[in-house]
């Protein structure tokens, strides 16, 4: 199986996104169309595939505006596409939020919206909140980025200091109900942080927000902190009857995909063991627990016996401190293969399902046994390049990468650990 570890993990891997695409969650969850019109609104990596797939099954009617990644276009007939930048977000994105506001103004009771979400919409909804700018918005989600904040805390500060997110965006269409259908790229699968919660009431405060960006010691921009410390940005609030016809549909998890590949895997006559699809933490961190559950296996057969595939989702995070290029799949393979020091039967992939891990067009990597003796021989240290941040450097020097190009879909990241 050595030989061909591998290549399996990247089937199983490939298995996983399959499973989150929009054509095949979507379908079975749409509502009946209304009375009225029909208004398509959406943001996200997966959103234009949502926005595809939601065409290829509705027959009545409608119109509507979706706005997606670079690169994740997907052409639609009757709903427009658009693209902005992720994660750093840009002008494109802050426009398409402003029509999308235009777009749901006016409706009545017996129209309805069908908002389509999905990871990368917290970045692709860029408008700010009264008193701020792009510019304001762009040096938060940078401060953000670096810091190590979880995705739940960064999406609490996106949502306020937004004019769109927190339940902005649905309260807009009020009369109108809305239906939001969410691919989920959160550990937990909280509507509010999928996208920051345009379309759902948000619990969380301002003062939440203030004591997340004191935590990681992020400065704000004046207006941004004068927002926040006098409540002014508060979100839509549970109870809010602009919001009493707003509903949800989760269509799929980073739990799904996992479940898929585990069953991939045992019909390839592998024990699959899933470990949790909500993992967080420090990647290198994560990296260096996993290492130590791997060798017990293999060295003890506990607490699981050996051959076996051990499975996990979830968002981990990196404090950045190098100038490497990232990201926190790549950094969680280089301190699980630190810990690992070649073992001979254990190899690993870690890739984010949306095809990017981090800021580079890389979803991930395949650890071998030799990837450490084979990066010495380069002359690569494995411990110098995870002080720097640098996972993606060590890894494309090997060949090693995962690169897929767009997968259209984001449920989070897959790790997968196979002991033979």
């Amino acid at each position: 199986m050595r030989t061909a570890a591998p290549d399996l993990l990247r089937r199983l891997f490939a298995v996983a996104v399959g499973a989150a695409q929009a054509g095949a969650c979507v379908p079975s969850h749409l509502p009946q169309p209304p009375r009225g019109r029909t208004v398509v609104i959406g943001a996200g990596k997966a959103s234009a595939a949502m926005a595809r797939a939601l065409e290829d099954h509705w027959t009545a009617p409608l119109s509507g505006l979706v706005v997606t990644r670079h690169g994740y276009a997907v052409p639609c007939d009757r709903i427009e596409i658009v693209t902005a930048s992720h994660p750093v977000p840009d002008a494109a994105g802050l426009q398409a939020a402003q029509r999308m506001l235009r777009l749901v103004a006016g409706l009545g009771p017996e129209d309805l919206v069908v908002a389509l979400l999905s990871g990368g919409g917290s970045a692709l909804l860029p408008l700010p909140a009264a008193g701020l700018t792009l510019a304001d918005k762009q040096s938060i989600s940078r401060g953000l980025l670096r810091s190590g904040a979880t995705i739940s805390e960064m999406n609490c500060v996106r949502r306020h200091l937004s004019a769109i997110k927190g339940g902005r965006l649905a309260a807009a269409c009020h009369p109108a109900p809305v239906f939001s259908l969410l691919i989920s790229d959160v550990p937990g699968d909280g509507p509010v942080d999928i996208a920051s919660g345009p379309t759902v009431a948000d619990p969380s405060t301002c003062a939440d927000a203030l004591r997340i960006l004191a935590r990681y010691r992020i400065t704000l921009p004046f207006a941004a902190q004068s927002l926040l410390e006098s409540g002014a940005g508060e979100s839509i609030k549970p109870g809010d009857p602009r919001l009493a016809r707003a509903e949800y549909r989760i269509v799929a998890t980073p739990q799904s995909a996992l479940e898929a590949a585990a069953a991939a895997a045992r019909l390839a006559g592998l024990e699959a063991h899933i470990l949790g699809d909500a993992l967080e933490g420090e990647a290198r961190e994560v990296g260096r627990m996993m290492a130590g559950i791997a060798l017990q296996i293999a060295k003890r057969d506990q607490p699981l016996r050996a051959p076996c595939l051990l499975l996990s989702g979830g968002e981990t995070t990196v404090t950045v401190r190098g100038s490497g290029r990232g990201g926190r799949n790549v950094e969680f393979l280089l301190a699980l293969g630190l810990g690992l020091q070649g073992h001979a039967r254990i190899h690993a992939l870690a890739a984010d399902t949306d095809g990017v891990d981090g800021q580079e067009e890389i979803a991930g990597a395949v650890l071998r046994p030799d990837s450490l003796a084979r990066a010495q021989a380069l002359g690569i240290s494995a411990r110098a390049m995870l002080d720097d941040n640098d996972g993606h450097g060590f890894f494309l020097a090997l060949g090693d990468s995962v690169i897929t190009g767009p997968t259209l879909t984001n449920v989070n990241d897959f790790r997968a650990i196979l002991i033979d």
